[in-house]
C-alpha cells in the first residue's frame, strides 16, 4: 500500500437532475495522486471541483466510475475512506458556542480516540497551527483566519495521511492567507500529509502546488506542474519598443525567425512596439536584442512578462479563468441541493468528516 497512489480515480462521472434537466457536473475524471504530493485543483465556479471532492470523500456517490482513496474503494468501503482522510469544506466547522479546544476533543472522540490520546493530539495541533492564544475561546469569537486554522486542525485530528481542502483561504485577508499557507506547508513538512485542494487564488497554486490540475465544464483539461503548463501553454511575453513604425516593420522578420510563436504589434503604440510569446523569455530576450542590433535596428526598450496560470486557462479555453468565473453559472453548486436522498444520506453518514 505504501507504493500505490493515495488517490486513484477512474472515470468518475456525476450527473444531477435539476429542474427536470440533467446536469453533468463531472465527466470521466481519471487521475492519480502520489503520497506526499500537494495538488491544486483549479477552475471557475461550476467547473466540477467541489463535486469531485465530494465524490472522493464519499459525501456523494458517483453516477459512474470509481476511485480508491488511501487504499479503499469509495463505493465498497466508504467508511474505510472516511477513517483515513481529513476534509475541510468551504463552510466553517464546529459549534459556535463550544470552545476551540473542546471542538478538537469532540472530533477525536468521533474517530474513536481515547481521552488521553485526543488531548495530546489536540495540544500538538494547537501548537503546530498556532492556536494556543485562543484555544479557550468559543468558535464564534474567532476571526476568519483563526476559524480556518481550527477547521484544518479538525481535519487533521485523527492524523490522516490525506487531507482535502476546499477553498481553504477564501474570504481571508492577504496576511491571514499567507499565515494559513505557512501553517499548511509546515504541517505537510512535519507529518508528510498529502494535500489535495481547490482554490480560486491562482497565485497560491502557482507558488505552493507541485502539481496543478485545471478543470472546465466538468472535465480536466490540463494536469502538470505550474512551470511546465505556463511554459508549454502560455509562455513569456516579450515586448520590444522602437523609435519608428518603420523600424518595427523591419524588426518583424528578425523576431519571427527567433520565435516559434506569434509576433504581433502592440495596440496603442503607434505601431512602434512589437510583442512576441516564447517559452523561455529570459534566454531569448538578450539574444533578440543582439540580433536586432546586428540588423541595424535600434531597440529603445525591451521588457519580459512571465505567464500566469490565468494565461494557461486562456490558452486552453479562449477565455481567462476570471472571465469564466461568473456568478451566473451555478450548476455545480445548485445540483447537490436539488439531488435526491442519496446525497443527503451521504452527508449524514459523513457528518463527522464535515462537521
Amino acid at each position: 500500500m505504501a507504493n500505490e497512489p493515495i488517490i486513484e480515480a477512474r472515470g468518475l462521472t456525476k450527473r444531477f437532475t435539476v429542474k427536470k434537466k440533467t446536469v453533468a457536473a463531472v465527466t470521466d475524471l481519471s487521475f492519480e495522486v502520489q503520497r506526499g504530493e500537494l495538488v491544486a485543483f483549479l477552475g471557475p465556479n461550476g467547473a466540477g471541483k467541489s463535486t469531485s471532492l465530494r465524490m472522493l470523500t464519499t459525501l456523494i456517490p458517483p453516477t459512474s466510475g470509481t476511485a480508491r482513496v488511501v487504499g479503499h474503494d469509495i463505493l465498497r468501503d466508504p467508511a474505510g475512506v472516511r477513517a483515513r482522510i481529513g476534509y475541510v469544506g468551504q463552510l466553517t466547522s464546529g459549534s459556535y458556542s463550544q470552545r476551540a479546544r473542546d471542538e478538537l476533543l469532540s472530533q477525536g472522540a468521533f474517530y474513536g480516540m481515547g481521552r488521553a490520546a485526543a488531548s495530546a493530539r489536540a495540544d500538538e495541533l494547537i501548537e503546530s497551527l498556532d492556536l494556543s492564544g485562543f484555544a479557550a475561546r468559543s468558535v464564534q469569537q474567532l476571526s476568519g483566519g483563526q476559524k480556518r486554522r481550527l477547521d484544518i486542525a479538525l481535519g487533521l485530528m485523527h492524523a490522516p495521511p490525506l487531507i482535502f481542502l476546499d477553498e481553504p483561504s477564501t474570504g481571508l485577508d492577504p496576511q491571514s492567507r499567507a499565515n494559513l499557507w505557512q501553517h499548511i506547508l509546515d504541517l505537510r513538512e512535519r507529518f508528510g500529509t498529502t494535500i489535495f485542494l481547490t482554490t480560486h487564488y491562482l497565485e497560491e497554486a502557482d507558488r505552493y502546488a507541485e502539481r496543478v490540475m485545471v478543470m472546465d465544464k466538468g472535465r480536466v483539461i490540463a494536469d502538470d506542474t505550474a512551470a511546465r503548463l505556463k511554459a508549454e501553454l502560455a509562455g513569456d511575453v516579450l515586448t520590444f519598443g522602437f523609435r519608428t513604425a518603420d523600424a518595427a516593420e523591419r524588426a518583424l522578420p528578425v523576431l519571427a525567425a527567433l520565435s516559434a510563436r506569434d509576433v504581433r504589434r502592440v495596440e496603442g503604440s503607434d505601431a512602434a512596439d512589437l510583442a512576441v510569446t516564447v517559452p523561455e523569455g529570459d534566454l531569448l530576450l538578450p539574444r533578440a536584442v543582439r540580433e536586432l542590433d546586428a540588423a541595424g535596428i535600434e531597440v529603445v526598450r525591451a521588457t519580459g512578462v512571465p505567464p500566469t496560470l490565468d494565461d494557461v486557462f486562456l490558452s486552453l479555453t479562449g477565455r481567462t479563468l476570471r472571465d469564466a468565473d461568473q456568478p451566473a453559472d451555478h450548476a455545480e453548486e445548485e445540483a447537490p441541493e436539488g439531488a435526491a436522498g442519496d446525497d443527503q444520506a451521504a452527508r449524514a453518514a459523513t457528518e463527522g468528516v464535515v462537521r
